[in-house]
């Protein structure tokens, strides 16, 4: 199920984030480190209402096991002006933030988030999707290009690394 994600959600949405930086950064992909993701932007993610969780279907009883998470927003990010989007700004939404667990991964659940955030938009009558991955991380690129999303241009994060980012759109 996905759903909002509640204020006390936030520490273990963290936990999710740091074991895939871990994980990255064992597969030599320094995309998130001790500065990105971080709680600040979850926060802020959620005072805004635009960030989710996948939880795990519950048995009976048992507290939800979350999963992963998404943030889907319609700010724009500074570093995004430079880029030659296929659409013009408008209703445009941006995806940051896709997380799912290392023990939850090639699984299919970051395409249920990637399915609803899609959907979401599209109910919306957004123009498009907009979103970076790390351009060391081909798995990512190789994802959203599956999913018809167009690579546009290059932006970089400098406190994340010295690696430039994709940036890509889907035009729904």
């Amino acid at each position: 199920m996905i759903r909002n994600a509640k204020p006390s959600e936030i520490d273990k949405i963290i936990t999710i984030t740091r074991a895939c930086a871990k994980s990255l950064i064992e597969q030599n992909i320094y995309q998130w480190n001790e500065y990105y993701p971080n709680k600040a932007a979850f926060e802020t993610d959620l005072k805004n209402n635009e960030l989710y969780v996948l939880v795990a279907d519950e048995e009976l009883g048992k507290a939800e096991t979350l999963i992963g998470c998404i943030t889907i927003s319609t700010i724009k990010d500074n570093e995004y002006n430079e880029i030659d989007w296929l659409t013009e700004d408008g209703l445009n939404y941006y995806i940051h933030r896709l997380a799912i667990h290392p023990k939850n991964q090639r699984k299919g659940h970051a395409k249920q988030l990637m399915d609803f955030a899609e959907n979401f938009a599209k109910q919306q009558k957004a123009t498009s999707l907009r979103l970076d991955t790390f351009s060391l991380n081909t798995a990512n690129q190789k994802f959203y290009e599956k999913r018809s999303y167009k690579r546009l241009g290059t932006i970089y994060f400098p406190k994340q690394s010295e690696a430039p980012f994709y940036c890509y759109e889907l035009i729904l």
